[in-house]
């Protein structure tokens, strides 16, 4: 029944979900507003770094997968997979492009055409924002479902079909319409009784993420207050004990753990949860406090940070599974104060362009002339050319005193026999100096920068 399929929004989300479609022999047809990502597309080029993705639509575009500004109206279902970003100053949702989706699709396609929600949105958005134009032009003849989108960057087109997926529906006909799509990609179905409870389902993983994150930065600071290691404190308290892991420390960001805590925390409506909006904020200030003891500790080994090179290696959010994502960046936080401080900041990512890297206020540079020009290096993400790096041998001769390791995937010995001071998130060896006083805190807030 569900043959010809739509997809609204060609982002991340839209285009692995539509090369994923196009790939099981659906007829798929994917609209964007942006010129650049039609053109690039339609030339069987993706305009974002997926690994598979690029033999897809090598394969598919042109065939099964068409790429255009405008949907057909004979369609039997439509994905909404439009951008939902929070607002900077309000941290609320902007909902303008999921609404002028519904619109379009009411206006454009036929009563009955099965819509899916895929974008992540607060509690109540399908209902209140997507289902009112299509009630407004079909009346009883909507069939609508939420069916979040789970997966990881990197391992999209195999988790799209591995994973399993969970489909709210408005009514009982919507979510038969919804599993009956959906049983033609992926190999488990995860029904549930309303299009809330879906859309509370995305958010719940997400926002559990970063709270997992946030308590391994939580315990880093406190062993950093102490002069301990977080990694020994955190290995020795998994080390066969049969309660949850706890995450080693690390930066947290992307497009979807970086805005979805604020999604739930609008969803709470008037009573603000306690927890999720707490971790966000200590997962936002750890950058922040990085680059802040990077200025110090660059201070203690020149004298003066001001003029230093800092070698900033990795400004994609993450390195593994590889992605040239710069959503949530770590690095978008940092670069103001180490500015503020005078550096001159050298870039390298294996996997963002020198336009980027030099949009965003760095100096690009390869792996090895940031090393031999740099007075110090901050390993951002953990790319797997980084931890292959032979460190010792790059060291050696050149005038770097400082590698703060962020993820601890460098050889700390190799470092110190090369003469050059070793640090991490948490971890301030003996030849650090003092650590700075512990952050302020209040009681309307987590760990607040001082």
């Amino acid at each position: 029944m569900y043959q010809k399929i739509g997809v609204v929004g060609l982002g991340y989300v839209g285009v692995t979900l539509a090369a994923a479609l196009a790939d099981q022999g659906y007829q798929v047809h994917g609209v964007d507003t942006q010129p650049t990502v039609r053109e690039t597309l339609r030339a069987g080029r993706p305009h974002i770094f997926e690994p598979g993705i690029d033999e897809v639509l090598a394969r598919q575009v042109g065939r099964s997968l068409l790429v255009a500004d405008s949907l057909p109206a004979d369609l039997d279902a439509v994905v909404l997979c439009v951008s939902t970003p929070v607002d900077p100053a309000s941290h609320r949702a902007r909902l303008e492009n999921l609404a002028a989706a519904a619109e379009a699709v009411a206006a454009g396609c036929r009563p009955g055409t099965l819509v899916v929600v895929r974008s992540t949105v607060p509690v109540g958005t399908s209902r209140g924002v997507v289902l009112p134009p299509l009630a407004a032009a079909w009346g009883d003849d909507v069939r609508l479902v939420m069916a979040p989108e789970r997966t990881i960057q990197g391992q999209a087109l195999r988790e799209l079909v591995e994973l399993p997926q969970v489909v709210g529906g408005l009514d009982e006909a919507s979510l038969r319409a919804g599993l009956e799509f959906f049983g033609g990609l992926a190999r488990q179905l995860v029904p549930v009784s309303s299009l809330e409870a879906a859309e509370l389902v995305k958010l719940a993983n997400n926002c559990h993420t970063d709270l997992i994150y946030s308590y391994g930065n939580e315990l880093a600071l406190i062993a950093e207050a102490h002069r301990l290691d977080p990694l020994e404190v955190i290995r020795a308290a998994n080390l066969d004990y049969p309660r949850p892991d706890l995450s080693r420390p690390g930066y947290v960001g992307g497009g979807c753990l970086s805005k979805d805590p604020y999604l739930m925390v609008e969803s709470a409506g008037e009573r603000p949860p306690f927890l999720v909006g707490a971790a966000r904020r200590l997962n936002e200030h750890l950058p922040a406090h990085v680059a802040r003891r990077v200025v110090e500790l660059l201070r203690q080994e020149r004298g003066e940070a001001r003029g230093a090179r800092l070698a900033v290696l990795g400004w994609a959010y993450k390195g593994w599974p590889p992605t040239d994502d710069m959503r949530g960046t770590p690095v978008t936080t940092m670069l103001p104060i180490l500015a503020d401080a005078g550096l001159v900041v050298l870039g390298h990512d294996p996997m963002v362009t020198d336009e980027v890297i030099q949009r965003h206020g760095g100096v690009p540079t390869s792996l090895d002339k940031a090393f031999a020009e740099a007075d110090a290096v901050l390993v951002l993400n953990d790319h797997p050319d980084y931890r292959a790096l032979p460190v010792g041998a790059m060291l050696r001769g050149t005038g770097v005193r400082l590698v703060f390791d962020s993820w601890r995937i460098l050889d700390e010995a190799e470092i110190r026999a090369a003469g050059v001071r070793y640090a991490g998130i948490g971890y301030l060896p003996a030849d650090a100096g003092p650590p700075a006083p512990p952050a302020r805190r209040d009681a309307s807030s987590a760990t607040v920068p001082a």
